[in-house]
């Protein structure tokens, strides 16, 4: 069978161990891999059986950008297993942002990842809109949602913009909502959101992943590790716990991530 993450974290070797603590400091999580490289993420997710992974990096600031975009097309231009999904920053004009996603799309990237709590804006917010409204329907833009501690990326304002802009595809990540898994119920009726399922298996119970999955459809989720937080072995066997059927399973492993990125 193949697996695909579709939601993994990569970054330079000379920062990855910094930027990996960095991340676990700021959820006050432990991290279980030591550094985020291309190299360790192919390692570790060789091991329980990943075939394809979909890579990002996030810019918090402007100038930023472009360098990690080139960096995520270094990293899918040497490593056929990489999707590439790429960075912009709310505080890029207009035209910055127009001239970045059409660089991004011809060096053959599939989506744009944004993070609104590590970058500090809101998803509903006006130098958010921007975003949607020069993307469009070209590109599939993967969200971190939810925390409790922040209201930057909180749900409801995903759902406000899925329904404002309903040609733009969105992912919401972990489940639509980090800690905030007992909203998502408003997603519901929601065709242009889809979801992941990292960061979520560790807290929540395969009864309560499997209630969502049923209640806003299999076809719309992704199998993720959020690379390098959680172990892909570890978050495979979450996921395998989940009372699922085979062919559910095989939708949410790889073929909902293929048929929706559109790639062979």
């Amino acid at each position: 069978m193949q697996i695909i993450d579709a939601h993994a974290h990569i970054y330079p070797e000379k920062i990855a161990k910094k930027a990996t603590v960095a991340i676990g400091d700021f959820y006050d999580i432990k991290m279980d891999m030591p550094a985020g490289t291309a190299e360790s993420l192919i390692e570790e997710g060789g091991r329980a059986g990943v075939t394809g992974y979909v890579v990002h990096s996030v810019a918090t600031t402007a100038h930023q950008v472009r360098s990690i975009n080139e960096f995520i097309k270094k990293e899918i231009d040497e490593h056929k297993e990489f999707i590439g999904f790429m960075t912009l920053h709310q505080d890029l004009t207009e035209q910055e942002v127009k001239e970045e996603v059409d660089w991004c799309i011809k060096n053959g990237f599939k989506g744009v990842k944004l993070h609104p709590d590590f970058q500090k804006f809101y998803i509903d917010g006006e130098n958010a809109q921007k975003f949607y409204q020069i993307i469009g329907d070209r590109l599939p833009i993967l969200f971190h949602v939810g925390d409790d501690r922040y209201d930057f990326s909180a749900p409801e304002r995903l759902v406000k913009m899925a329904k404002k802009y309903p040609n733009v595809r969105f992912i919401g990540a972990h489940f639509g909502g980090y800690r905030n898994w007992h909203l998502a119920e408003l997603y519901r009726g929601l065709d242009n959101v889809y979801f992941d399922t990292c960061s979520s298996l560790a807290f929540i119970s395969p009864e309560k992943a499997k209630e969502i999955i049923d209640m806003l459809g299999a076809e719309r989720f992704f199998f993720a590790t959020d690379f390098p937080m959680w172990d892909a072995t570890k978050e495979l066997d979450r996921f395998m716990a989940i009372n699922l059927s085979e062919n559910q399973r095989k939708m949410i492993l790889y073929k909902n991530i293929k048929k929706f990125l559109k790639i062979d």
